[in-house]
């Protein structure tokens, strides 16, 4: 343990001192495939599900960061295939090679983002591949049409992500029980009953010569294979319904996983071999890709809850020894050493899975699949020092008052405008990402708050309340409501309330609820902005300012102006000219935060709207740290 303990020190330490490992590996990556991606020997760029690996690894900077630059990479990087009719540059349906479906997860994600629907008409091609691919008697998916009856570990990963968002987003319900039943089958093949490590493939035909002729099995058990598959489970999982019964399966899957590939860590560096279980062979060497992949599952599975806590020091553990052992900076960039390039089984020329075929394959500096999974590792490992803060608190987001529908691109009526899952303009999904970067677990209240349904809320955030123009039947806040909040205050909630403007916002009930903290919200509109005259919406933070720590200029348009009221004189912690802006007010053991504008939703912190200057981002990162800070700490 005491080991442990200093490689963790060691990893804050780093950090401490700007050694942001996944922002620089990133930037060695993005200046590396500026604008496509080509690898060594080829004469175009292709659709390459390594692309895919590093883009993912890249989205975690953005939602890290807020930083637009990541994002405009990702979009740049897509926009190069995918046309304005959804047609795939390079990438052909009837190949059935499960690879071609993992860059899917950025079209999803630029969907969500933006709208448009060149994107999910690309999605839509790999989602049709998926529903005619060729699979096993057991509906296992080939792993490539022109590797007949044979599922890959690796396979996991490049399909079941994918499929489990697109399931999610467009309510294709029943794929969740394929999804999980992919994992269930590959286990079920694969996983050797002494070791509980998973073998790199199974042959159903058994028919390779790479196969066992009774089991169907591959001989060895890959490092990165092991990577994929668990990078598979963490990532498909954050889909799944909560109360799916193959959520429950994969995760039991994800356990024995972990038990099985931590007993084979090396103890004194933390990695793991290219191939795991045989560190006792001359030719064996530690591998970078896999130590990352392995990294990023444990570090997300104790994170997410999947995986019990003590699986953090192997986490640990293995990111201070891949930082050591392949981490170099060289001629003005950080480079990522010890990837393997490429294993796989069958083929031409034929890979017969041998021990002395994974040795025979190169190593080589600054490989796509290595780094992508190097990102995702610095950016759940970077995560770790914060998660403490908020650890054990809880963030409630009304869905009550504020109950906005609309019809998605299936028709279906789904809840949006300021939602924690709404990755648009409108969603708070770039803010709930800062509740859970600092251990907050998000929830939500679809119903009128109680003294029942708001226990075990530490935070709760009521954002404006809807109109009759907004909601044909609004759930206007009643004087129950108020005195159920109140009395939650009252014992210790820390409460947010967000307004509107006078065009947007309800004003007479709302009002009711913030006067009960000497606030009332005024019928109009500041900081009114034309066009993309940013300027009009700027409002500058006094230095030592009590909330906003690191944002000096904030970006708020057309809000609704504070007055206080009554005996109990709120403290006004942020005005503009002669408005206030923005109040706090202590009621019993509670705390109330107070602004005439919803705000933090992404379309002014996730920075592809806003000029640089304004730091509403870094706000936001201010906002979640103070309001976990008035928490009362619980005796």
């Amino acid at each position: 343990m005491r080991r442990f303990t200093t490689i963790a020190c060691l990893i804050l330490t780093l950090q401490s001192n700007g050694q942001d490992w996944s922002k620089r590996v990133a930037e060695t990556a993005m200046n590396t495939w500026k604008d496509s991606f080509m690898l060594a020997g080829d004469k175009v760029p292709k659709w390459r599900y390594d692309q895919g690996v590093i883009l993912k690894g890249i989205e975690g900077i953005w939602n890290a960061t807020g930083d637009p630059k990541y994002f405009n990479y990702i979009q740049k990087s897509m926009d190069y295939y995918v046309k304005e009719d959804g047609s795939i540059k390079g990438y052909r349906k009837d190949e059935f090679n499960i690879d071609h479906v993992n860059n899917g997860k950025l079209l999803l994600l630029l969907y969500r983002v933006t709208g448009k629907e060149k994107y999910k008409k690309a999605a839509d091609h790999l989602r049709q591949q998926l529903r005619e691919h060729p699979r096993t008697s057991g509906g296992g998916f080939w792993h490539k049409k022109i590797y007949p009856y044979q599922m890959w570990l690796d396979g996991l990963y490049m399909g079941q992500p994918f499929y489990a968002e697109y399931a999610m987003l467009f309510h294709d319900d029943t794929a969740f029980n394929d999804i999980a039943r992919q994992f269930i089958l590959m286990e079920r093949h694969a996983r050797d009953p002494k070791s509980g490590l998973l073998f790199h493939g199974w042959d159903e035909s058994r028919t390779e010569r790479w196969a066992d002729k009774n089991t169907g099995l591959s001989q060895n058990f890959w490092g990165r294979a092991l990577g994929w598959y668990g990078m598979a489970m963490v990532d498909a999982l954050d889909h799944f319904p909560l109360n799916h019964t193959g959520r429950d399966s994969i995760i039991g899957i994800l356990n024995r996983f972990a038990k099985a590939v931590t007993m084979v860590q090396d103890g004194k560096t933390g990695l793991w071999y290219d191939v795991v279980d045989k560190s006792g062979e001359s030719k064996n060497y530690f591998e970078a890709s896999a130590s990352s992949m392995l990294v990023y599952t444990l570090a997300k599975g104790v994170r997410k809850g999947y995986l019990p806590a003590s699986y953090l020091a192997n986490a640990r553990k293995g990111y201070a020894g891949i930082v050591r052992q392949f981490i170099k900076t060289e001629s003005g960039q950080t480079n990522l050493h010890g990837t393997v390039a490429v294993s796989g089984l069958g083929g031409n020329p034929y890979r017969d899975g041998s021990f002395d075929y994974y040795m025979k394959e190169p190593v080589v500096v600054n490989d796509p699949k290595g780094v992508g999974a190097f990102i995702k590792a610095a950016v759940e490992m970077e995560m770790i020092p914060k998660l403490a803060v908020g650890k054990g608190k809880t963030v409630l987001l009304d869905y009550y008052f504020n109950n906005e529908w609309k019809k998605d691109a299936t028709g279906t009526d789904i809840r949006w405008h300021y939602t924690w899952d709404d990755k648009s303009n409108g969603g708070f999904s770039m803010l709930g990402d800062i509740f859970s970067t600092y251990g907050v677990k998000k929830t939500s209240l679809e119903k009128a708050p109680t003294k029942a349904s708001l226990k075990g809320a530490d935070i709760y955030v009521i954002v404006d309340p809807d109109t009759q123009n907004e909601t044909a039947r609004p759930n206007y806040i009643q004087p129950a409501d108020i005195l159920a909040v109140s009395n939650w205050v009252k014992a210790g909630g820390v409460l947010v309330l967000l307004g509107n403007d006078s065009a947007n916002a309800e004003f007479e009930h709302f009002n009711n609820l913030a006067s009960k903290f000497s606030v009332t919200f005024q019928w109009n509109s500041r900081n009114r902005v034309e066009a993309n005259r940013f300027e009009q919406g700027a409002i500058m933070v006094p230095a030592n300012h009590t909330i906003f720590k690191t944002a000096g200029k904030l970006f708020i348009k057309e809000l609704s102006s504070i007055r206080t009221v009554g005996k109990s004189k709120p403290a006004i912690v942020l005005k503009n000219g002669n408005d206030n802006v923005m109040a706090v007010t202590k009621y019993g053991k509670g705390t109330v935060f107070m602004l005439g504008d919803p705000w933090l939703y992404n379309e002014y912190v996730d920075g592809r709207k806003l000029p640089a200057e304004y730091e509403n981002y870094n706000a936001a990162v201010d906002l979640v740290q103070w309001l976990i800070k008035q928490v009362p700490k619980k005796k």
